[in-house]
């Protein structure tokens, strides 16, 4: 039976969202709230852990800054960059220092480590951390002096890493950046932030960083990183109101912090192997359906290898991106979901890494972001260890523990995101019901099959005309029934 909001409710769409929120939270058997012992232990958090030690170095004075969504307040990571002789760059990323404040084992770590990540719904966020740490005292806020695991590495002039270290330093954020803004900026379709200008030397330190992130996705993709560019929709409010639904794009700004990121999870992880410890790696092994893979860009006239190729791949997706800019982030959706889900494993000392196959990179440990995601914070105590020369934080019996929790945790509040999603287009959608659009099928399998509207981008279910569809085939649909509870919407095939 469809469930519609009636007028009188037409004001109360955040709050029906923030209700399935934290419905859809506990049937995926996460917390949405803290228990009593974690707020008693964060009624006694007074400051940031700015106490610096003799080992640590004083990095305020340098330009960084943060690059993060418009709405961003869990600010994890700072980055700065400085010319060096030879066309060298010296590139530094600031990680914020959870651990000072979050001790292992604490209630409020013991939440962390249910949930594993913050969901972040359309209607409400469920933080990993109190926002007391997550976007004050742990946060590198702005003007804010901040302790940081700070990731140096020294760039060459065509992008390849000449040398790298990883240090505890205190930091300050000159200047809280936002995607959009920036990368207007940057492709020149927008005027500087003002932020920036105000900053001595910050806007050439970012057109700096631009460089060398250009130069690290070019040398990425030589080794078969995947161009992949998917569209995220998020519903835009008046109010308390739905309005619209927003597709977020790549852009410039977001390639920076990227490209800077997967440097510095590459350096984490092959520091931790140096030092003979373990380490939690994020990896991607083979595509779950390299022969539908094969199959799509035969459609598209390009003829792929019979065994998983990332360069290949990457060279189908460039032409098609090239062909039709219009579609390719839902064909990039069908690769991704032909590729299957990563997983996060344990990489003992000495071992061989599956490697990240979409990244095109074998070292890869998930470090930059311990506000908003476990698996983050567990590196960074493996860090402070390897830097300390202190005993291990975890065995291996429990970091192989806790590497199946986080991937199936990080799966369930994905699931989340997407069921509140579903709900705020099947808001928007309810009286749209007998429209036709056009679409493209983004699952099948034995479940059922799924198709994404071109306009406006929702998701939902082919419950009729589904036979002999496969990821990647373009119909025309028709909106059969939505059902906002339950975040279900259904079409049918034309024709």
């Amino acid at each position: 039976m469809s469930t519609s909001v009636t007028n009188t409710e037409d004001k109360q769409h955040r709050s029906i969202l923030q209700r399935i929120a934290r419905r859809a939270m506990i049937e995926r058997g996460l917390l949405p709230d803290f228990s009593a012992q974690a707020m008693n232990e964060l009624n006694g958090i007074h400051e940031a852990a700015t106490n610096a030690e003799t080992s640590t170095r004083d990095l305020r004075n340098l330009v960084w800054c943060s690059i993060d969504n418009d709405d961003s307040r869990d600010l994890d990571q700072l980055s700065v960059a400085e010319a060096m002789p030879d066309g060298a760059v010296k590139v530094l990323v600031a990680v914020a220092d959870v651990e000072a404040v979050v001790k292992n084992r604490s209630a409020l770590d013991d939440h962390a480590r249910h949930n594993t990540t913050s969901v972040y719904t359309a209607a409400q966020i469920f933080p990993m951390l109190p926002e007391k740490l997550s976007t004050d005292l742990t946060s590198l806020n702005l003007e804010s002096d901040r302790l940081a695991l700070v990731v140096e590495m020294v760039m060459a002039g065509n992008g390849s890493l000449q040398s790298s270290d990883i240090y505890r330093a205190t930091v300050r954020n000159h200047a809280k950046l936002a995607y959009n803004s920036v990368a207007d900026w940057l492709e020149g379709t927008g005027p500087m932030p003002q932020e920036i200008g105000i900053v001595k030397g910050l806007e050439e330190n970012l057109r700096q960083q631009d460089r060398v992130a250009q130069k690290l996705k070019s040398l990425r993709h030589q080794h078969g990183a995947l161009d992949l560019e998917t569209i995220e929709a998020n519903p835009v409010f008046d109010g308390d109101e739905i309005k619209d639904l927003k597709a977020e794009k790549r852009n410039e700004a977001k390639d920076i912090i990227e490209d800077f990121m997967i440097s510095a999870n590459g350096v984490t992880a092959r520091y931790l192997a140096g030092k003979k410890l373990p380490s939690l790696r994020r990896v991607v092994r083979t595509p779950k359906r390299w022969d539908r893979i094969v199959a799509l860009a035969a459609e598209q006239g390009f003829k792929l290898p019979q065994e998983p190729d990332s360069k290949a791949l990457d060279e189908f997706l460039i032409a098609r991106k090239a062909a039709d800019p219009l579609r390719f982030p839902d064909l990039s959706l069908s690769v991704i979901k032909l590729l299957g889900a990563g997983e996060y494993v344990v990489e003992l000392p000495g071992g061989s890494s599956a490697g990240h196959f979409g990244l095109a990179v074998k070292d890869y440990a998930h470090s930059t972001a311990p506000n908003r995601r476990y698996p983050d914070l567990i590196t960074q105590r493996l860090l402070n260890a390897a830097m300390a020369g202190s005993p291990m934080p975890y065995t291996t019996d429990e970091l192989t523990a806790l590497a199946k929790h986080c991937t199936e945790n990080e799966d369930a509040a994905k699931k989340v995101e997407r069921q509140v999603t579903k709900s705020a287009a099947a808001i928007l959608l309810q009286t749209r019901i007998g429209e036709q659009f056009d679409a493209i099928v983004t699952g099948a399998s034995v479940k059922g099959t799924w198709v994404r509207l071109l306009q406006p981008p929702v998701e939902g279910k082919l419950v009729s005309g589904f036979e002999g569809l496969d990821v990647g085939h373009q119909l025309r649909v028709q909106l059969q029934h939505t059902d906002v509870d339950r975040g279900y919407i259904d079409f049918r095939k034309i024709g």
